[in-house]
């Protein structure tokens, strides 16, 4: 299960180095509570790449770092700099082609 970000600075500490997935999300979403098993499921396949997630009623500074108006967004960092971006919900072949 993806590690829970409770702040701004632990978040820029997290997607400093490596290939990092971000799951923006809000415990009220429908579609994010679809998307979470999923991203469960490619994080136990990928152990390359670190998997976290930022609660944007929680941490509302990264959602307007980054300008995500809609959630579930996942974003994907490589070394600190964003790489990748997809809105809504996305199957599993979708989150593998982010991370690839």
């Amino acid at each position: 299960m993806p590690k829970q970000i409770a702040t701004a600075e632990e978040f820029d500490a997290e997607i400093k180095s490596g290939k990092v997935l971000v799951d923006l999300f809000a415990t009220w979403c429908g579609p994010c509570k679809m998307l979470s098993p999923v991203i469960d499921q490619v994080e136990a396949e990928h152990p390359e790449v670190k998997f976290i997630k930022v609660d944007v009623d929680e941490v509302p500074a990264i959602a307007a770092r980054y300008n995500v108006y809609s959630i579930p967004t996942i974003l994907v960092f490589n070394d600190g700099e964003k790489v990748n971006e997809q809105i809504g919900f996305v199957p599993k072949p979708g989150i593998e082609k982010l991370i690839a």
